[in-house]
């Protein structure tokens, strides 16, 4: 997935104001609140949490299928 100039500034204002994002990968849907995005060997990282549980997750955006914000 490429995200556009618009969807970066949703994932930085979800970062920012710890907004929940809806990421669909492969067919399975994750509801996480994302914490941060970094490089890992020169792909974008969203280091993110599952809001219930806590647990991290590390999800790949070139992996992704698509990306929504959650209001």
């Amino acid at each position: 997935m490429q995200l556009s100039s618009r969807q970066y500034d949703q994932l930085e204002r979800a970062i920012t104001d710890g907004t929940r994002l809806a990421i669909m990968r492969r067919g399975t849907e994750y509801l996480v609140i994302p914490e941060r995005l970094r490089l890992v060997n020169g792909r974008e990282v969203i280091v993110a949490r599952h809001p219930s549980t806590g647990q991290h997750l590390e999800l790949v955006l070139d992996e992704l299928d698509s990306m929504e914000l959650v209001k």
